[in-house]
C-alpha cells in the first residue's frame, strides 16, 4: 500500500484544483454542460428510472459502442466512467504491474491498495520506450494520449508490449480529442490488450460517469467478476448509446479538429513566455507546462481567479510542472496574459 503522502498525491485530481468562481484550466472537460441534444436525450430517459436497467438496455448500449469501433458487442464492457476499470484491475490478479508514468494515477492507486506489486516506468522525454517495461510484468498500464503530457504514442510501440500471459491496459480517455484517432487500438482485437474509453471529457458527463472497455470477452469477464448487479444506471446507459451514435461521433471529430488548431496556437503563445516550456508534441486537449517557480505561479494565478492543475502529484513530475486544459481563444488569452504579467 502507498504511504499516507503517496496516497494523497495519487488521489489528487484536477477537480480539487478547480473551485466555483475560478476560470477553470484544471479540469480536462470540454464543455461546461452536456450539449442540448444530449440533455434532451437524458431527460427523455427519466421515465425509465422506475424500473431496473435490463439486459436489453445493456445490449443496446454495447451494440452502439461496438458499431462505433467496428467490434462485436461481446468485446464491450460498459463502465461507470473509465476510472471504474482501473478500480477493477486487481481482479486480474497480476503478480507484477508496470505503470508507465507520468500518467493518470488511479490505476497505480487501485493496484497498490490491493497489495499488487507495482513498478513505475518513468519516461524521460514522455515518449514510450517498450524496452523500459520489465519482461516479467504481467500487467502493463499506460495512457494514449497520455495525461498529463498530451503526447501520443505510436500504436505499433504499444502493440509490441503484448505477449502471452500479459494484459496491456491502454487508457484512451482522450483519444477522441485527437482528430482521426490515428494511434487508437480501439478497433483492433489484440490478445491481452484492453482499451479503456471515457465519454466524460468530450460530452461533459463527469457527474454521470459513463465509459467502456474493449477487449476479448474472456478478459472482460475476469475484469468484471467483482462487480455488483446493475453496475450502470439507466441514464449512463442512455448516454453511452447516444454518444456512440454516428452523428455524435461526427460532432466529436469536428470538436477535435477545432481543439487541435486552438491548442497549437495556445502552445505557441505559452512557449514564447520566458520561463515556460511546453511538453510535446502535444496532441490532446491539454498541455503540460514546465514553469519557473511553478508552485508560486500556480498560487498567484489562483489569486487572480484562475485554476490550473498542479503537476507534482504525477510520478516523475515536480512542483514546476503545471497542466492546463485548452479552452476557447478568449479564455486561453486570459491565461496567457496572466502568465506574461507574472513571468515578465
Amino acid at each position: 500500500m502507498t504511504s499516507g503522502n503517496e496516497h494523497e498525491l495519487l488521489r489528487h485530481h484536477g477537480d480539487v484544483d478547480a473551485a466555483p468562481g475560478l476560470l477553470d484550466f484544471a479540469v480536462n472537460v470540454r464543455l461546461e454542460r452536456p450539449p442540448r441534444w444530449l440533455r434532451d436525450h437524458l431527460a427523455a430517459a427519466l421515465d425509465d428510472l422506475g424500473r431496473y436497467p435490463s439486459a436489453a438496455d445493456d445490449l443496446a448500449a454495447r451494440a452502439a459502442v461496438a458499431e462505433r469501433h467496428g467490434r462485436d458487442p461481446a468485446d464491450v464492457l460498459l463502465l461507470a466512467g473509465a476510472a471504474e476499470c482501473f478500480s477493477l484491475l486487481p481482479a486480474l490478479r497480476p503478480e507484477l504491474a508496470a505503470v508507465v508514468h507520468p500518467s493518470f494515477t488511479e490505476p497505480e492507486f487501485a493496484l497498490r491498495a490491493a497489495d499488487v506489486p507495482v513498478t513505475r516506468v518513468l519516461l524521460d522525454d514522455h515518449r514510450l520506450d517498450p524496452a523500459l517495461v520489465p519482461d516479467d510484468a504481467d500487467l502493463v498500464v499506460l495512457g494514449n494520449p497520455t495525461n498529463p503530457s498530451s503526447v501520443l504514442h505510436p500504436a505499433e510501440a504499444i502493440r509490441s508490449l503484448a505477449r502471452p500471459g500479459r494484459v496491456v491496459v491502454v487508457d484512451e480517455a482522450f483519444a477522441d480529442t485527437v482528430p482521426g484517432e490515428p494511434e487508437s487500438l480501439a478497433a483492433q482485437r489484440i490478445p491481452g490488450v484492453l482499451v479503456v474509453r471515457s465519454l466524460t471529457k468530450t460530452w461533459a458527463l463527469p457527474g454521470l460517469r459513463a465509459g467502456y472497455a474493449l477487449g476479448e470477452p474472456g478478459l472482460l469477464s475476469r475484469l468484471s467478476a467483482p462487480r455488483p448487479h446493475w453496475p450502470l444506471g439507466t441514464l449512463a446507459l442512455a448516454a453511452i448509446t447516444a454518444c456512440c451514435a454516428p452523428q455524435a461521433v461526427a460532432e466529436a471529430e469536428r470538436a477535435a479538429v477545432e481543439i487541435s488548431a486552438e491548442r497549437d496556437r495556445f502552445a505557441a503563445e505559452l512557449a514564447a513566455i520566458p520561463g515556460i516550456s511546453v511538453a510535446g508534441p502535444a496532441r490532446a486537449s491539454f498541455l503540460l507546462l514546465g514553469v519557473h517557480n511553478g508552485a508560486k505561479v500556480r498560487h498567484a494565478l489562483r489569486e487572480r481567479g484562475i485554476a490550473v492543475r498542479r503537476g507534482d502529484t504525477f510520478p516523475g513530475l515536480g512542483p514546476d510542472h503545471l497542466r492546463v486544459a485548452v479552452r476557447d481563444a478568449a479564455r486561453n488569452a486570459t491565461l496567457v496574459r496572466a502568465l506574461r504579467e507574472l513571468l515578465g
